[in-house]
């Protein structure tokens, strides 16, 4: 063997292996998502995983009895018991997602989306990316995603809208009606022709209302609320993106009749 060989297999044979216990659940009616997640980071970060399955009620609470635990995954490293697997991604060093936290992550998922659907469809349609159909496409596309998410819980959705949109608070049954308005201009602008000059009055008026809305409340109330823009229960805050949303569909509507009169 040689002397290379020889340092490679002793530094082969010295490596310390990490190990690391989980107990988690996995039944026939339920196997734990976040058990699955702890599992494939420790993996990832090197460690052997001593898998142990909860596959049935008295399994877990007999573990929860013992360790005097409430919830299950729980994940022990050297023999302690580190938590679940948010507590397992702060002993690691790694961030934990705040479900309360305020984030744009909704919105710029939307608008990534249809702004690439608006890029393909305007490839196939003229064999060019660079087109205003595109861009008409892409607000209307961006008008049909958005009412999508409103129209998943109407209720939600009315909720926070009502916090701020001054119509709404005038008349409330405008709440529920706005994500039709917002999702059938969408569909007409898409069409396009007469149809999107159709569309174009209702998409001026509702944007037109909700950029004054947003406005006054963000900059001149100074109100910090969530934006129901993505639906009821969401944390976009309520500012520029907005009002850029409202603004983006009051210059389609402006465009639009503008395009057919000129």
């Amino acid at each position: 063997m040689s002397i290379a060989n020889a340092k490679d297999a002793s530094q082969t044979t010295g490596r310390t292996t990490k190990t690391a216990s989980l107990y988690r659940m996995v039944t026939d009616e339920h196997i734990c998502p976040f058990g699955l997640k702890a599992k494939d980071l420790l993996e990832r970060k090197g460690f052997e995983v001593e898998d142990h399955l909860l596959e049935n009620r008295e399994q877990q609470d007999a573990f929860k009895d013992k360790h005097d635990v409430k919830t299950t995954p729980q994940a022990f490293i050297d023999g302690a018991r580190i938590g679940g697997y948010d507590d397992l991604r702060r002993h690691i060093g790694l961030e934990v997602n705040d479900s309360d936290a305020e984030t744009y992550t909704p919105i710029i998922a939307i608008f990534s989306m249809a702004a690439l659907m608006a890029l393909a469809v305007s490839w196939i349609s003229v064999g060019s990316i660079f087109t205003v159909r595109a861009i008409e496409l892409f607000v209307a596309l961006s008008m049909c995603i958005l009412a999508i998410q409103k129209l998943q819980d109407l209720d939600s959705f009315s909720n926070g809208f009502l916090g701020y949109d001054l119509l709404a608070q005038r008349h409330v049954r405008y709440a529920y009606v706005y994500p039709f308005v917002e999702g059938g201009a969408g569909v007409l602008m898409i069409v396009g022709g007469l149809a999107g000059l159709v569309a174009a009055p209702f998409a001026l008026f509702v944007g037109t209302i909700g950029a004054w809305s947003v406005f006054k409340a963000v900059y001149i109330d100074k109100r910090d609320i969530k934006c129901a823009c993505v639906g009821g229960g969401s944390n976009v805050p309520l500012g520029f993106i907005s009002l850029s949303e409202n603004l983006g569909m009051m210059a389609m509507s402006i465009w639009l009749i503008g395009k057919a009169f000129i």
